[in-house]
């Protein structure tokens, strides 16, 4: 049976901890506050990897970045040596991606699990994934870059969305779907069976994104993602637990 993930977004050590406590299934380090993937600093990074790595996965952003391959590359690394388990890259619109993945897929080679972030308001190309497959990433995920355009739902209707989730699993990548998800997108998108569903604003007081973390909040979303042990074809997903 195939399960799907709870991604929590945090910025913090505190809220990092409430994650936990609630359950979550991957802890993500970003800073709301900074853009949709807006990079948390390192050095708090590598406070909460030694204290929470090892009981949760944890994954942290780049940060929203111009698709530049040395800058990228950079960024990347000082992220993978925080302790992360996996670093998330925004892939945008225009930029150099075909140097940007050569790149990357020699950090790739040395261990680093890459997500490539596609975002679904600025259009999606199914056709990209073939080629974060080839260049070693470990998932992609669909988010927004505009969070006051609408969520992931508003862009791309389920039929996108599940061949998305279908393309990302005949090439062995982790599937994650994200972007100003509610409560209200979660039972159909877990009709789709992506990976993982990311959230950030759902979870935090008065549903905004740069607001603090609601434990309750956390908790109602967590009581309608069914836990369960991953199929055997989930090997990204075994693999983070």
């Amino acid at each position: 049976m195939r399960v799907t993930a709870l991604l929590a977004s945090v910025n913090n050590l505190h809220e990092a901890v409430i994650a936990l406590e609630a359950g979550v299934d991957i802890i993500d380090l970003k800073e709301p506050a900074n853009g949709a993937l807006g990079a948390v600093a390192d050095p708090l990074i590598r406070r909460i990897a030694g204290n929470i790595r090892g009981r949760v996965p944890l994954s942290a952003t780049t940060g929203d970045l111009p698709l530049e391959a040395e800058r990228i590359a950079l960024a990347v690394e000082q992220k993978a040596a925080t302790g992360v388990d996996y670093v998330k890259v925004g892939l945008p619109e225009g930029g150099d991606l075909a140097g940007t993945l050569l790149r990357l897929h020699r950090i790739a080679t040395q261990g680093v699990r890459l997500v490539g972030v596609l975002f679904a308001d600025q259009g999606i190309d199914i056709g990209v994934l073939p080629k974060l497959s080839a260049a070693g990433f470990a998932g992609a995920m669909l988010d927004t870059a505009g969070k006051k355009a609408g969520g992931l739902r508003r862009h791309a209707d389920d039929q996108v969305l599940n061949a998305f989730v279908r393309r990302c699993r005949s090439l062995g990548l982790l599937s994650g779907l994200a972007g100003s998800l509610d409560t209200a997108d979660i039972a159909p998108l877990l009709k789709l069976s992506p990976d993982l569903l990311g959230f950030r604003g759902a979870l935090c007081r008065s549903g905004l994104r740069t607001a603090a973390l609601d434990p309750q909040a956390l908790a109602a979303i967590r009581a309608r993602i069914p836990r369960g042990e991953p199929a055997a074809d989930q090997a990204p997903i075994q693999a983070m637990r």
